[in-house]
């Protein structure tokens, strides 16, 4: 049982420090700077959506949005250095957070934007 709890909880998939000077490979430098664009995209859609409130004001549930997008970034930013069973379970919660946002974003305040 104590297995199954770190392994969903506590377990490190993978890291950017190597233990004894191990050198990186190009996977772990490709993996790394994918994540760092990864973050600034989420971190723009942030920002996009910051604008949209700023200009429409339709909703503080457009803020709630914004910091899940900006949240996600965050988490792609650990991402690079780390990944762990917890920063799953964060990320996976908040796609879900951000797809039931979206929807209810979209439904009530843009239910005339062709993207769903």
């Amino acid at each position: 049982m104590d297995d199954l709890a770190h392994t969903l909880f506590w377990k490190t998939w993978w890291s950017w420090s190597r233990p004894g000077k191990e050198p990186y490979t190009w996977v772990d430098i490709v993996c790394r700077d994918f994540n760092f664009l990864e973050a600034a995209s989420w971190f723009v859609f942030a920002i996009l959506v910051l604008l949209r409130w700023r200009r429409n004001r339709s909703s503080s549930l457009e803020l709630w949005y914004a910091l899940a997008f900006l949240l996600f970034g965050v988490s792609d930013l650990i991402e690079a250095w780390v990944l762990t069973s917890w920063l799953l379970w964060w990320k996976g919660v908040n796609l879900v957070a951000l797809y039931l946002l979206r929807r209810s974003v979209m439904r009530k305040f843009y239910p005339d934007a062709k993207l769903i």
